[in-house]
């Protein structure tokens, strides 16, 4: 087992080495990459991680889709697109059990906080006393989905049901982390990027495990915030860049 140092070293190493602008190419982040408005990197970006699991070919593929039913113009369509427009949408499959109906929802939601918000960040503002994105979340869904229950509500989960939440984490990474190697946006600036966790899957999960970076067995919030506080002893003002470092293992299986 590496001993501090050699694992920061090491993992410094690995986060480097992925985190370069041909990552972009086989990942969803690929998506909003295609944008230079922030409203429509925010919203292809957000709807790319909320349909981020299984095969990242078929989720690349179910992306463009949606960009297409939009014209490939997402803000232009959330604010501008009628009723009729969303009928056809509701009939159509979209990306496993994300469907159309919960596409024309998203577009909908969408509508409501782009008429009285400039950005998504907004939504998820970090109050100071607190650590991680984990209360800021929770607002975001209250606002985003409302009160009123719909089946699109899975699709966005909720750290205060020990859910990982994944996705929203990764957007979120997407969105605020700033540095100069290209794949990050780091469009919202009023976030510190010391907030952002690592988004926690199977395969993020079963590195850091591997490494002795966590020793809980699931992967949950209760873990994502295991791992935040050794990520934090690595590099407390950026500690997400770790992201490209257990991902880039995983996809090369370079510690089996």
């Amino acid at each position: 087992m590496l001993n501090f140092e050699e694992l920061k070293d090491y993992l410094n190493e690995k986060a480097d080495q992925y985190n370069n602008p041909e990552f972009i190419e086989n990942d969803p982040i690929q998506i909003p990459h295609r944008f230079s408005l922030k409203q429509d990197i925010e919203i292809a970006g957000f709807l790319s991680a909320t349909i981020s699991w299984g095969n990242r070919k078929s989720i690349i593929r179910s992306a463009e889709k949606m960009l297409d039913i939009m014209g490939n113009s997402p803000y232009d369509f959330v604010i501008n697109h009628s009723e009729k427009d969303l009928r056809p949408i509701k009939e159509k499959s979209i990306h496993r059990t994300f469907n159309g109906e919960d596409f024309a929802y998203f577009i909908k939601q969408f509508n409501k906080v782009y008429k009285e918000n400039e950005s998504l960040e907004n939504l998820f503002a970090v109050q100071q006393e607190e650590s991680n994105f984990l209360h800021s979340i929770e607002r975001f869904r209250n606002r985003f989905l409302e009160t009123e229950k719909h089946r699109s509500h899975k699709h966005v989960s909720s750290p205060y049901k020990n859910s990982s939440s994944k996705r929203i984490v990764m957007f979120l990474r997407w969105m605020v982390r700033k540095d100069k190697k290209g794949v990050d946006f780091g469009i919202w600036e009023k976030i510190d990027p010391k907030y952002l966790s690592i988004p926690l899957d199977v395969h993020t999960g079963n590195i850091s495990r591997q490494l002795g970076l966590i020793s809980r067995t699931q992967n949950d919030w209760k873990t994502v915030e295991e791992l935040d506080e050794v990520v934090r002893k690595l590099d407390k003002s950026d500690p997400a860049k770790y992201d490209f470092a257990l991902f880039g293992l995983g996809v090369t299986k370079e510690l089996l």
